[in-house]
């Protein structure tokens, strides 16, 4: 006979290992079914480790800007101290256990398996079933999506995973793909001293921000020896006595490790969505604004398509948890959802591109500052590349651009415009920190008229 409980939570990535806990605490049964790791990728091979890296690669950089700034140095890189420090945060070598007794701790029974829905609040987990008196909480995230490139398959290719567990640094990297994941890491190694490639099918790289975003990226990343390819096709890869071959159109790269970070595929295959009405070959689950997609089944973070965010996992557990728990509140909304590119400018945005107004028919104005015009900026000196652009219509912020040395930061101030719909003459009147890149905010609201 299926056992009972009140809520099952499949995949306990960031949002579902919140929701498990939230609610075990207010007193419900919650059986969290894990197929991987508890924590999910952020933890383990994404978010966290990747900007351990990035935050190594960064005090490389500002070492080597110190002979324009303060004197002489010598930089001497040992990608080890990387490797041991992300070891150590992914407890023992990728192990669970910390987060499973930190679940358990908080009154949630943890099954590591491979969950299916079997029927309308019942799910399967080996040779044993449970049935969900109050909810079922789908959050089984995404994996890599490897292209089908001739060849590539044959090949040990690296994926996020593979490279956040490498102890060295490759004395050359091919990189396919130009968003947010490959353009980290590649600058994080080339800082390490790895000669780094990388392709992308579009126009510039990071496509889905700002044109100006891409472009930043494109010219500095440049500066830094990255060989940057755009608008390239990967014909074939080709693996042979330990080095890759990319052959390109008019080009062929070769390199020692070869990263495919080419965007995620959701991992909604052979779930059971069938068994409630739902099709199993869906891209994204559409979930109402409490986050239901069936009578008593949920669905949060990145099968839900509106991010592939840890941040965007955690807000939409939290809707749901209100919904379960009878508490109330607001639904979910998407007009103001902040991302961050860590790159070296970092490049934070929230809401609607230009181009995205543009196309919604809204009647838009943008401005657009440069970092380096600011005092801060001018003072910051080298490494002060960086733009801040407003996108407004109606007299309220749809949207903005934060590039810049602490650009996530900056962002802060305008996804909470964006946000809360302030009107942009509001902000004009508030009162600005000087000397901080904060402060370029009023510059380009000046310009932006109205």
């Amino acid at each position: 006979m299926a056992r009972s409980v009140d809520v099952v939570v499949i995949g306990t990535g960031p949002g579902g290992e919140a929701i498990a806990g939230q609610l075990a605490e207010a007193g419900l049964e919650v059986l969290a079914v894990e197929k991987h790791l508890v924590g999910g990728e952020c933890p383990y091979y994404g978010c966290i480790p990747s900007k351990m890296i990035i935050r190594a690669a960064d005090a490389l950089a500002e070492g080597r800007r110190i002979p324009d700034l303060a004197g002489s140095s010598a930089v001497v890189s040992d990608y080890g101290e990387v490797a041991d420090r992300i070891r150590t945060e992914a407890t023992d070598d990728w192990n669970d256990r910390v987060a499973v007794e930190r679940l358990e701790g908080k009154g949630c029974t943890v099954i590591h398996g491979t969950a299916n829905l079997v029927g309308e609040r019942t799910v399967r987990v080996g040779e044993e079933e449970f049935t969900a008196r109050r909810a079922i909480v789908l959050n089984t995230g995404t994996s890599p999506a490897v292209p089908p490139i001739p060849g590539l398959a044959d090949t040990p290719y690296w994926t996020n995973r593979d490279i956040l567990r490498t102890r060295t640094a490759p004395a050359s990297l091919a990189v396919i793909g130009g968003g947010a994941i490959g353009l980290e890491l590649a600058q994080g190694f080339a800082r390490f001293g790895t000669t780094v490639h990388v392709i992308e099918t579009a126009p510039r790289v990071l496509a889905v921000e700002e044109p100006e975003s891409g472009d930043l990226l494109n010219r500095v990343l440049g500066r830094e020896g990255i060989a940057i390819h755009t608008q390239a096709q990967v014909q074939r890869v080709g693996y042979a006595e330990g080095t890759f071959t990319v052959t390109l159109a008019d080009l062929e790269i070769t390199a020692d490790r070869l990263l495919v970070a080419a965007g995620r595929r959701t991992n909604l295959a052979d779930l059971g969505l069938e068994t409630i009405g739902l099709d199993p070959a869906s891209r994204f689950l559409d979930p109402d604004e409490h986050m239901l997609i069936a009578p008593g089944v949920y669905a949060i973070g990145d099968i839900t398509g509106k991010g592939g965010f840890t941040h965007m996992s955690m807000y939409q557990s939290a809707v749901a948890a209100r919904h379960i728990l009878g508490n109330g509140g607001t639904g979910a909304e998407y007009h103001a959802v902040p991302r961050v590119t860590f790159t070296d400018p970092e490049i934070g945005a929230v809401g609607m591109t230009e181009n995205q107004a543009r196309e919604a028919g809204l009647d838009v104005t943008t401005s657009i500052t440069e970092v380096s015009g600011s005092t801060r900026g001018w003072i910051h000196g080298p490494g002060n590349d960086g733009f801040l652009k407003l996108v407004a219509a109606d007299g309220v912020l749809v949207g903005a651009t934060s590039a810049g040395p602490t650009g996530g930061e900056v962002l802060s101030l305008l996804a909470l415009a964006v946000h809360a719909r302030i009107p942009v003459a509001r902000i004009r009147e508030m009162i600005f920190a000087y000397p901080t890149i904060h402060r370029a905010i009023e510059t380009a609201l000046a310009d932006l008229g109205g």
